[in-house]
């Protein structure tokens, strides 16, 4: 199955589009091997490597899907080997459109200092 038709069907991405234009901007990698061409031919215990938001996501491909259908049957077709992320520190809440209070910009300023140590 083509890499782009694969990434559509085990919905990362919305639309066939999108994936393509990743895999033809050389984002992607099959089995650490750099790829270009959307239409790369793809089976199963490939291992994908591609970027998702901000996140790299690493990917072994389990089965080839026959359709796109609900995000529970997306998700058998793949193995997660994406390391987990470390937890980033917490922001504080901001109330409506107001500007932050002495008080909202001390805790700023030690969220900030506990994340430069």
């Amino acid at each position: 199955m083509r890499i782009d038709k694969w990434l559509w069907q085990a919905r990362f991405f919305k639309t066939r589009g999108l994936s393509a234009k990743l895999v033809t901007g050389g984002h992607c990698r099959v089995n650490s091997n750099k790829i270009s061409k959307s239409a790369f031919a793809v089976g199963s215990d490939d291992v994908l490597t591609f970027p998702q938001g901000d996140r790299i996501r690493v990917i072994r491909i389990t089965a080839i899907g026959s359709r796109r259908g609900p995000a529970s049957e997306a998700q058998t077709l793949y193995e997660d080997l994406t390391p987990p992320e470390e937890e980033s520190p917490p922001k504080p809440e901001r109330v409506g459109n107001r500007r932050p209070t002495k008080k909202d910009r001390r805790k700023l300023d030690l969220i900030r200092r506990d994340s430069l140590e």
